[in-house]
């Protein structure tokens, strides 16, 4: 068939047009961008439109997209989290692998599959996507939130282990029969044990005092870290580990240096926009054709995911001594497939080792549990509300893990309630105790409820929209619950259940904009705190105090000023 475009700078143009329009549509839709990539793939693929002819160009980019994206999860491979999640972040993230891993083969099996086949198609459906998960707990301020450090600690558990799965596969790969696979895995050993040695002591005496000198230049520093990451992926799949692993040890490599964010900071949007055309090249190879096969057994297979990786996590929390609210909100994090899964597939391909209606298979299976799972992530506080009276076999009688220890003592005498630990929170428990208060805060922030803990303050970890925990708290002898939160949800969820407890005393909550306000004083609030509007008006009224002082009465404030 005759090429569409003329050449392929314009061909290029035109993936990008028509990317940027679907990628609107998917974000209107509150779907990640990667499902509407895909979708621009298959669109503009043999399958539909035929578009694609610049094969090669898409593919090299696609490349470099991957080599980046593994980089910077290398380069953000933050350990100092799976210390201070301690052993749940090991526990939940090696769990549910093994736990997805074994069921996900055994319900391949069942659907026909040769071993082979089953092994990837269930390795794939262990991994959950970073990005994706790490971008809806940042839109929703949930990050800094227990399920949400449980959820990123063993997000980094998983990006580990596709790492060496990908070694092994490649190790595979080269070995190319059952008697030459050990003498291949004994070579992989070795080249790795060098590799990581050399890396190692260029992180020591080379790598930091370079980027000294590099960093007085921006660019520069950008320059070399895409340079290094392009390099050591070459250098890896050289050496049989494949560019993903190259490029994912020149991230850790970079890790420890003073410059890791600002690296991770410029080349996220390169990542991004190359992996476009990963997702574009993987959807533009798919045969819709081919696809209709596939659909009964890529339900089933979501089906699994977006319920069992969930159930598995909330097991395992529940078993540490986590609440069953936080193991289910964890516990959504999981219910998809992830980008990694994609890129592994992709690999086996190129190895041969599964054909492309496993590719597609895979693929389905992204596409339905990243669309479904990015609404259960959304809406996660809504599905917990309508699930948990069957939740209670997921928690202990006594959650220990989540228990601030014996503060019935510390919380005698308590007159205020205050929700929202952090900056303008922590200022109002100050002026209240000054005035002779005794108030109990509240933070659902594990390292602030630890800080001002040590600060002398009574705090509780807690979050003011979980209805359970507000019935732990002493209602009956407070006179004023505040919070300092601003988020509007939280505020109405707080008053709601406050009043389905009979709580009788006042309530003042914080608000962004006076509609907001309204709102909440008509949901039941004795007033609202807007912290900019009220500085604003004590700011100006202090000003024309002092202004009116040395006038004697006689001028005006303007005339004053003048």
């Amino acid at each position: 068939m005759s090429p569409i475009f003329s050449d392929v700078f314009t061909e290029i143009a035109v993936l990008l047009l028509l990317a940027a329009v679907i990628g609107a549509i998917g974000v209107r839709l509150r779907q990640p961008l990667i499902v509407a990539f895909i979708a621009v793939g298959i669109l503009v693929g043999p399958s539909v439109l035929g578009w694609v002819s610049a094969n090669d160009q898409v593919d090299l980019l696609a490349k470099l997209g991957i080599a980046l994206l593994l980089f910077v999860v290398g380069l953000k491979l933050d350990l100092h989290i799976i210390r201070t999640m301690g052993p749940v972040a090991l526990a939940t993230g090696l769990g549910q692998v093994i736990f997805t891993s074994v069921v996900g083969y055994f319900i391949a099996i069942a659907l026909g599959m040769t071993p082979v086949t089953a092994l990837y198609v269930a390795v794939a459906l262990t991994f959950s996507s970073t990005i994706i998960i790490v971008k809806l707990l940042s839109d929703k301020r949930e990050v800094d939130a227990l399920h949400g450090r449980i959820a990123i600690g063993f997000l980094i558990i998983q990006d580990i282990v596709v790492v060496l799965v990908m070694i092994g596969l490649t190790a595979v790969g080269e070995a190319g029969d059952a008697a030459s696979l050990g003498r291949e895995a004994l070579e992989v050993l070795i080249k790795g044990g060098l590799f990581i040695v050399t890396i190692g002591l260029l992180m020591r005496y080379v790598l930091t005092p370079l980027l000294h000198q590099l960093a007085r230049s921006s660019e520069l520093l950008v320059l070399f870290a895409i340079a290094w990451a392009v390099a050591l992926g070459a250098v890896g799949a050289y050496l049989g580990f494949s560019k993903e692993v190259g490029a994912f040890l020149a991230g850790v490599s970079l890790a420890s240096t003073p410059y890791r964010e600002a690296i991770g900071a410029r080349l996220v949007s390169l990542r991004d926009f190359l992996l476009l055309f990963f997702f574009i090249d993987l959807g533009a190879g798919l045969d819709l054709g081919m696809l209709g096969a596939q659909v009964v057994p890529a339900i089933l297979l979501s089906l699994f995911v977006l319920i069992g990786n969930p159930l598995i996590v909330m097991v395992i929390l529940g078993f540490m001594g986590y609440r069953k609210r936080t193991g289910f909100l964890a516990g959504l994090t999981v219910a998809q497939i992830s980008e990694f899964s994609l890129i592994l597939g992709a690999l086996g391909l190129s190895l041969g080792h599964i054909d492309a209606d496993t590719m597609g298979l895979i693929t389905l299976v992204g596409l339905i549990t990243i669309s479904a799972s990015t609404y259960m992530i959304l809406y996660s506080h809504r599905l917990y509300e309508w699930a948990a009276p069957w939740l209670g076999v997921f928690e202990r009688k006594q959650a220990y893990r989540e228990q601030a220890g014996d503060l019935a003592g510390e919380e005698d005498g308590v007159d205020v309630i205050l929700f929202g630990m952090g900056r303008f929170g922590s200022g109002i428990v100050q002026e209240l105790q000054q005035r002779g208060h005794r108030v109990l805060g509240v933070d659902f922030d594990p390292d602030l409820v630890r800080r001002h803990s040590g600060n002398g303050y009574v705090v509780r970890y807690g979050d003011a929209e979980d209805l359970e925990f507000l019935a732990t708290l002493p209602l009956e002898q407070v006179s004023w619950i505040l919070s300092s939160v601003r988020d509007m949800s939280i505020n109405l969820a707080l008053l709601h259940g406050l009043r389905e407890y009979g709580y009788s005393g006042k309530v003042a909550v914080t608000a962004h904009s006076r509609q907001d306000a309204e709102q909440l004083k008509n949901a039941g609030a004795d007033y609202v705190l807007m912290p900019y509007a009220d500085a604003a008006a004590e700011a100006v009224d202090n000003l024309f105090r002092q202004v009116r002082q040395p006038a004697s009465g006689s001028d005006t404030p303007m005339q004053a000023e003048n």
